[in-house]
């Protein structure tokens, strides 16, 4: 506490003398309605503090922007709102509002740390007119810290690199629930002379160490004053077991879940196109050119190991027999499940731009075999997949109508069968009206292979029987920026459904659906008071083991002036509730959620935070006090069993620097 008061008093003494020397705020991006990006404008001529920076996902043409707004915590945390741990950051995660996994093809199965994770999906291909860093860390409660870094530059006209770190170190409340993340990326953009010839890399690694303890043997322990100390209350797994936890040093975990993730893309393509030299003037020509046809090469190779572990598996030996029937457990022995897999792909696509000047519209075939290896504590396996897929884009000159239809289909393999199908209508109708959107997507898809085959040092689980899954999702988009509300309405159809109907018993689930209403609204109530809502409702109709808050919100009553010119201040208090429902519990050693019917949990009240935010230019500063319901009410529960922890407080900076 000690620490962290420190680092508040310098954070608001460095806010009121502070004078930023540069402005990320200049940033240009693609719009509706007939909005261009803004062209480039050289070094020479720019302000010695702007920059223009932008940057692209693999495949997507579209140009995104930094977000550099500071109202909203969960940005900096990069965890969505509506998300809930199992007590500690870091520790297995879980939405609140459904979101099935609708993609096809093989899956490991295990996806209950994604949140934290990079992937090449969220990869981000820069462009900046200046290096670009951007530093941010948090320290909170219980010496939880978070460290994010992000570097990006352009080497000329026809090179960018960036390179990503984050850094999430957290011994959390309760006992054996510590967490120790490492996540790093890097991409590089290049693009020849004759701009025919360009490559994308994109490179990850993750290590996950979360511990497990199984949650707590009882929730009176809660309301008994001997335990006001939470790292006192005994727990399912691992017993009171000391852990050691250092922010770059190894940890010690008795019992966690070991997750590991190496990767790389590369893609190469080459483009037949036209060609102009543009004279700008006396002494500047610009050489531009429209790509009419590609052919593209994309290989990938990903390492994978998911491993639980608990060495100490002798003091839970009433928990795993009640929940995984192991009798005897084996005295003296580590209790280990491991999954390791590689997957080995190369995909060769053709494509085609029909309108001269715009990549925007465009027809792309391909073919993708794949080479996927796996390895368990006492046998190997192998398999291939042939997958062919095309996709049309059309996003229209005016940009008020942007079309898309893509799919894939597995013809050879073990995936035989798989397809995804994806199509969306958006039109942008005007500044008050704003842009609205429709989707449709169907997956076919074989069940995560951890739900057919689990292997541990203590049993072998093998689940045969288990058929395709199918899925449907309708949604209509709703965007207004003008009167500040978004809106978006999905229906989903579930077949085959594979879940776990208790510890380690797969099932899959006849024929369900769901009916999701979410909305976001901004209410300016004076002129420096903002209401900030957030809503969700959710209803499953059919025969259906799953259970979801029927209602969730977040609420933000926000104070927000800008001071001293450069100061922009935004304080307020947020309260986030949800519905009484039947929330899923957790099997550790499967690192999967499970539905249950037999805990209701019921919110003792709403959880409370009041923080303060600012932003000197590209300085940005938040203090959070959360949990503040802890003071008059018993701990809140995210699952049966797992309780949030009590008042928490966290003090952040983040600086953004253009060299």
């Amino acid at each position: 506490m000690r620490k962290i008061c420190l680092i508040g008093c310098l954070l608001i003494c460095s806010a009121l003398s502070l004078k930023a020397q540069i402005n990320t705020g200049r940033f240009s991006g693609m719009g509706r309605g007939g909005a261009t990006n803004k062209p480039d404008t050289s070094q020479h001529s720019m302000p010695p503090d702007t920059l223009t920076l932008r940057y692209y996902f693999l495949g997507d043409p579209t140009p995104h922007t930094i977000d550099s707004s500071a109202n909203d915590f969960s940005k900096y945390l990069q965890m969505p709102a509506s998300y809930h741990t199992l007590g500690n950051n870091g520790n297995a995660a879980q939405n609140l509002i459904f979101t099935p996994r609708m993609k096809d093809g093989f899956d490991p199965g295990f996806h209950s740390y994604d949140i934290y994770q990079f992937n090449h999906d969220n990869a981000r291909l820069y462009h900046t007119t200046r290096p670009y860093t951007e530093l941010q860390y948090l320290v909170g409660s219980k010496q939880e810290q978070i460290i994010d870094a992000l570097h990006t530059q352009d080497r000329g006209e026809r090179i960018n690199f960036s390179f990503e770190y984050r850094k999430i170190n957290s011994p959390g409340y309760y006992q054996n629930q510590s967490t120790n993340h490492n996540m790093i990326r890097a991409t590089v953009r290049t693009l020849s002379q004759n701009k025919r010839y360009h490559t994308e890399v994109s490179w990850y690694s993750n290590k996950i160490n979360s511990g497990e303890n199984g949650g707590i043997k009882s929730d009176t322990f809660l309301t008994n004053s001997r335990f006001k100390d939470r790292l006192t209350i005994p727990v399912n797994v691992g017993g009171p077991s000391s852990q050691q936890n250092t922010l770059f040093g190894s940890s010690t975990m008795n019992v966690k879940s070991a997750y590991k993730e190496n990767s790389i893309l590369f893609s190469h393509g080459y483009d037949w196109g036209k060609g102009d030299t543009i004279h700008i003037n006396d002494s500047t020509d610009y050489y531009k050119f429209d790509p009419l046809f590609r052919i593209q090469h994309t290989f990938s190779y990903s390492s994978s190991q998911f491993e639980y572990v608990d060495n100490q598996p002798d003091s839970a030996v009433a928990y795993y027999s009640e929940h995984y029937d192991f009798a005897p457990v084996y005295t003296g022995t580590k209790l280990d499940a491991m999954h390791k897999w590689s997957t080995l792909s190369n995909d060769l696509s053709v494509m085609q731009f029909p309108l001269r000047g715009s990549q925007s519209q465009f027809i792309k075939l391909g073919a993708t075999f794949e080479t996927i290896k796996g390895s368990f504590p006492d046998i190997e396996m192998k398999f291939t997949n042939l997958m062919l897929h095309g996709e049309y884009r059309n996003l229209t000159r005016n940009q008020k109508w942007d079309f898309q239809a893509k799919g894939d289909f597995y013809t050879a393999g073990v995936n035989t069968g798989d397809y995804s199908i994806t199509g969306s209508l958006s039109r942008y109708l005007s500044r008050t009206l704003g842009n609205v959107q429709l989707l449709f997507r169907n997956v076919n898809t074989e069940p995560g292979y951890a739900y057919r085959f689990f292997q541990s040092t203590r049993q072998t689980w093998y689940n045969y029987g288990l058929t395709k899954q199918n899925y449907s999702q309708l949604s209509f988009i709703a965007d207004n920026p003008k009167l500040m509300y978004n809106l978006q309405v999905n229906y989903y159809i579930f077949n085959n459904y594979t879940y776990l109907k208790d510890f380690y018993h797969p099932a899959q689930a006849p024929l369900f659906n769901l009916l999701q209403v979410t909305f976001n609204k901004q209410i300016v109530i004076a002129k420096r008071f903002n209401w900030y809502m957030d809503y969700a409702f959710q209803q499953f109709q059919g025969n259906t083991p799953f259970h979801v808050p029927a209602a969730w919100t977040r609420q933000r009553l926000t104070f927000e002036k800008t001071l001293y010119l450069n100061l922009n201040l935004v304080t307020g208090i947020e309260a986030k509730y949800f519905s009484p429902y039947y929330a899923d519990t957790y099997s550790n050693l499967y690192g999967l959620f499970v539905p249950q019917e037999t805990t209701k949990i019921n919110l003792n009240s709403p959880e409370v935070a009041a923080f303060v935010n600012f932003r000197i230019r590209s300085f940005w500063a938040y203090i959070r006090g959360e949990n503040l319901n802890t003071f008059f009410a018993k701990n809140n529960y995210t699952a049966p069993m797992y309780a949030d922890p009590n008042f928490v407080l966290r003090i952040g900076l983040r600086w953004a620097f253009v060299n």
